[in-house]
């Protein structure tokens, strides 16, 4: 029998699953905060695997997520262990905010401190009683408020071990991405631990064809990791599409924007990606894509001012294979059996 996963002297006796709740802090109003920890700790042998969501608080998609696989078949009989934290940033999550209360972004203050800040505590109970039990981590994110991202994983694609889960996900995109300094990937990266990033959909928000694309991602990444068994798709699988670079379209000038373009479609550089004019419809400035490539992120707000980031499109030079994989992106979701498992209600 496997030794029990221990945290915060909560111990989890391998073959079961459970929550623990970790202690954080006070509100002023003498409300206790706990970090809420997910745990299902397999018989056997296997890799631990950490699936963070909510880092920032007002990114929710990942809660729906975590709360799916959790729920699904598919995890049972698992090996090795997942641990899932369904929100991170508890305090930005009851308050619909991105930031903790003290106005930072807990992804720029990892490692942490335990005497530092209130988002820097936070930082340092997730990296100590967490990261440093992890063999891998996948973080869940969304774009930010008034913005929608294609579903994506961003990551160094010159890493053979980030490449190898990143296909094992299984997002429509893969996006070339450096690290930034005081993010939860650029600390697992200096801990050992190999990282993914998911980003899609837009704060506040649920896409049903995202959290779709996540919960078949985390399971396919458990299954590259012989977490769990391997299971036959009933179709043709299609690799993602790569990208090594990617570039804001930002507005001219300010005014109403019309868009003309949308998630996954693909543009040739100088095509129409949208039209900015005044309220009464006049003095229209067109905003051409400076690129070739595919749209993975917009703004949704038309409202819109000088140098607003108006579209994101990553450059690809295979057009004929981004859209076949985008094109079929829904029946490649039907196809897999991986969600057949996973109960929605």
């Amino acid at each position: 029998m496997r030794p029990p996963f221990v945290i915060a002297n909560t111990e989890i006796a391998a073959g079961k699953r459970g929550v623990v709740e970790i202690p954080l802090s006070v509100l002023s109003n003498h409300t206790p905060m706990n970090l809420p920890v997910y745990v299902v700790h397999g018989r056997q042998e296997g890799p631990t695997l950490l699936v963070t969501a909510a880092v920032h608080g007002d990114e929710i998609i990942g809660v729906e997520i975590i709360r799916r696989i959790l729920g699904s078949k598919s995890i049972r009989g698992i090996s090795g262990t997942l641990v899932a934290v369904p929100i991170v940033n508890v305090y930005g999550f009851i308050s619909n905010s991105r930031y903790t209360p003290d106005r930072r972004d807990l992804n720029r203050c990892f490692p942490g401190s335990p005497n530092g800040a209130l988002a820097s505590q936070l930082a340092d109970v997730l990296v100590t009683q967490l990261l440093t039990q992890a063999d891998y981590s996948i973080d869940l994110h969304s774009a930010a408020v008034h913005r929608a991202n294609l579903p994506q994983i961003r990551g160094d694609l010159d890493r053979e071990g980030f490449r190898e889960l990143a296909r094992a996900f299984s997002a429509p995109v893969i996006v070339h991405s450096t690290l930034r300094d005081g993010s939860l990937r650029a600390t697992a990266r200096e801990m050992g631990v190999e990282a993914l990033l998911y980003e899609a959909g837009e704060a506040l928000r649920f896409d049903e064809t995202a959290i779709r694309v996540g919960v078949r991602g985390v399971i396919g990444v458990m299954r590259s990791l012989s977490m769990l068994k391997q299971r036959t798709p009933k179709g043709r699988s299609r690799p993602p599409v790569s990208a090594r670079s990617t570039k804001w379209i930002r507005a001219e000038g300010g005014g109403i924007l019309r868009t003309h373009k949308t998630l996954g479609d693909l543009v040739a550089k100088n095509e129409l990606l949208g039209v900015i004019s005044d309220p009464f419809g006049k003095g229209g400035t067109d905003v051409l894509s400076s690129i070739p490539g595919i749209v993975i992120g917009r703004t949704n707000l038309p409202i819109v001012n000088q140098g607003d980031a108006l579209f994101h499109v990553a450059e690809v030079f295979d057009a004929d294979k981004a859209e076949g994989r985008l094109g079929h992106l829904e029946q490649d979701l039907e196809d897999d059996p991986v969600l057949d498992d996973v109960e929605i209600v």
